[in-house]
């Protein structure tokens, strides 16, 4: 369990370094869904299918921190020029995650996510109830998307490694969702203000977890 406060703790010092640019780049995220949420019809669907390979990009930038370099702006778009099966890996992984958090929603109050009016009718309780249930649904798919894009593997071998390594380490993942989902209430307590930070956290955490359970190394990484 020891690992999950590594992981953050080495997530922290690598966005210390360069903490303007990993801002950047979740604001660019939040954007990005925010206005895709305002497209009717198609614009949250969409959403769910741009907005996490959009996201890649704070794992890219974790990956250039990581090698003492600047987290660039090409590097949200970076994730668009992987192997298909890759990209696969990346949006079932979040679809799956949503999915959890749509029918907890749904159940909760009612509330279709996929709506564009869907989020206000959820209370802050019900929202972190939701994120909740989505966070324990993404931990063994916490590495999907570093399996996938770092190593190339498409979308059956990135959730078979994902898995196979939050069996290994269950407590330590439970520990780094609990963490994660502390995170969450702050950024939710504070209407989002926060969550420009709590976003590069979350990834460059992931990113170290990664390369601990799977003993990878900056020169090792496919790009």
């Amino acid at each position: 369990m020891q690992r999950a406060f590594e992981w953050y703790g080495e997530a922290l010092r690598l966005v210390k370094r360069r903490p303007l640019p990993f801002v950047g780049l979740a604001i660019a995220v939040i954007a990005a869904e925010v206005l895709l949420g305002f497209v009717p019809l198609v614009g949250r669907p969409l959403g769910n299918i741009v907005v996490p390979i959009l996201a890649c990009g704070l794992l890219y930038g974790s990956f250039a921190a990581d090698r003492g370099e600047r987290p660039r702006a090409a590097h949200l778009v970076a994730a668009f020029a992987a192997p298909v099966g890759s990209l696969a890996a990346v949006i079932l992984s979040s679809l799956v995650v949503f999915l959890a958090e749509w029918v907890i929603a749904w159940q909760l109050a009612g509330v279709n996510l996929l709506a564009a009016d869907g989020d206000p009718a959820l209370s802050a309780g019900e929202v972190l109830l939701v994120y909740a249930g989505g966070v324990a649904v993404s931990l063994p798919l916490t590495l999907v998307p570093l399996v996938a894009l770092f190593e190339g593997t498409g979308a059956a071998g990135s959730f078979a490694a994902s898995i196979a390594a939050f069996r290994r380490n269950v407590g330590a993942f439970l520990l780094y969702g609990a963490l994660s989902l502390a995170l969450l209430g702050l950024a939710v307590v504070t209407m989002g203000i926060i969550l420009p930070v709590v976003l590069p956290l979350w990834a460059a955490s992931s990113y170290v977890a990664w390369k601990d359970l799977f003993g990878a190394t900056t020169r090792s990484i496919t790009r």
